[in-house]
């Protein structure tokens, strides 16, 4: 459960991004909230970051990615006063040019096999087919990879769903990252530096925090989206 000032913050970045194709900055989302100071912004980003409601896009000034929203914010009123988004009609002779762009921005993600959400599993297998689409994730190589397990429930993350996955090696404290352990076992978790150590942290209270050498983890792949089936 979010409390008032999160919920307040994350429905006025997903508006602005709707908006304006550009995430607030922090001037914007302090005044829009009446705080004191930027750090009290920060802190809500952080724990909304925590329970799996927002992320930050890394090496881009003003990316935030709104990952869901409360269960009751169609029924809520916008924050700060402002005009609801209303999205533009496409007129009749505009629609085929539009399916013809859209038919070529498709692109065919490789499922390159499955990853625990859980306690770990094998390093990862090959050639599970491949899921089509839209481009709309850019120019960078993508993967996916078919969930198993639970410690990611509070991430929005669940049993059976499947993980686009931007191929890296390198991530940021909060990104939900594949990593491989010791060469050998593969899991998708949260990341984050402890000092001299990695921590790969679970969404589920049921499972616990694993804290590594930085030699023995490897990063291969940051989440920037997902797919679930409901049939």
């Amino acid at each position: 459960m979010l409390t008032s000032k999160q919920r307040e913050l994350l429905m006025f970045i997903h508006r602005t991004i709707r908006e304006t194709g550009l995430s607030p900055s922090f001037d914007e989302m302090r005044d829009a909230l009446d705080l004191a100071s930027k750090s009290g912004v920060h802190r809500l980003i952080m724990a909304l970051e925590e329970r799996g409601f927002l992320r930050r896009l890394p090496n881009r000034a003003r990316a935030l990615e709104v990952l869901k929203l409360p269960e009751s914010a169609a029924a809520s009123a916008p924050p700060g006063g402002r005009t609801p988004f209303k999205p533009s009609v496409v007129a009749k002779q505009e629609r085929s040019m539009v399916a013809t762009v859209a038919a070529q921005r498709v692109k065919d993600v490789p499922i390159v096999g499955r990853i625990s959400a859980g306690l770990g599993i094998e390093a990862i297998q090959q050639d599970h087919g491949k899921v089509a689409l839209d481009d709309m994730l850019g120019a960078g190589d993508h993967f996916a990879l078919m969930v198993e397990g639970d410690s990611m429930i509070n991430a929005g993350i669940l049993n059976g769903d499947i993980a686009i996955l931007e191929r890296a090696t390198e991530a940021n404290n909060g990104d939900i990252v594949v990593a491989l352990i010791d060469d050998v076992e593969a899991t998708l978790k949260r990341f984050r530096r402890r000092g001299g150590s990695i921590a790969l942290d679970s969404a589920n209270p049921a499972y616990e925090t694993r804290i590594f050498g930085p030699d023995r983890i490897k990063v291969q792949g940051r989440l920037v989206s997902l797919l679930r089936r409901y049939s």
